[in-house]
């Protein structure tokens, strides 16, 4: 079963080697989900979720105008493996042609699918079997104030 997460923010976390480790935080099932991500991929998303505007369009911007300008759409987006650490994730997409809906499947890493779909709000969807190897009670994280944003 698939339980729709919501991105929570931005974190923090500590390596075996005492450096800043960035992640994305989802929240499904009432459990966390800490995805670690370099600190490129956690600006990209980072930019999404306040909503700056910039002169040129950034990478997943440009993926997502040249994905709508082909007549196609991102549906949702799949976190649904988790091996030897590393998690794997799913574009799930449609085009349209002549009225017909064709449907697409794209391997990401789950960091550029939590971007493309932050900027397209689609849903981030998340397996049981990732949540049960990988889930975190909320308990287990310092929010910085009580609007729920995690230390930067």
């Amino acid at each position: 079963m698939n339980h729709e997460a919501e991105v929570r923010g931005i974190g923090v976390g500590m390596s075996d080697d005492g450096s800043n480790v960035p992640a994305v935080i989802l929240s499904a099932r009432e459990e966390f989900l800490p995805i670690v991500i370099t600190g490129d991929q956690a600006q990209a998303i980072q930019l999404a979720l306040s909503g700056e505007p910039f002169e040129r369009p950034l990478t997943h911007d440009l993926l997502v105008d040249m994905v709508t300008e082909f007549g196609g759409a991102i549906d949702s987006v799949r976190i649904d493996d988790l091996a030897d650490g590393t998690f794997y994730a799913k574009i799930d997409t449609e085009q349209y042609d002549s009225g017909e809906p064709h449907k697409f499947v794209f391997d990401a890493r789950p960091s550029d699918a939590i971007a493309l779909s932050v900027r397209v709000d689609c849903p981030i969807l998340v397996s049981d079997s990732v949540l049960d190897m990988a889930g975190q009670p909320p308990s287990r994280f310092d929010v910085e104030d009580d609007e729920d944003d995690f230390a930067r």
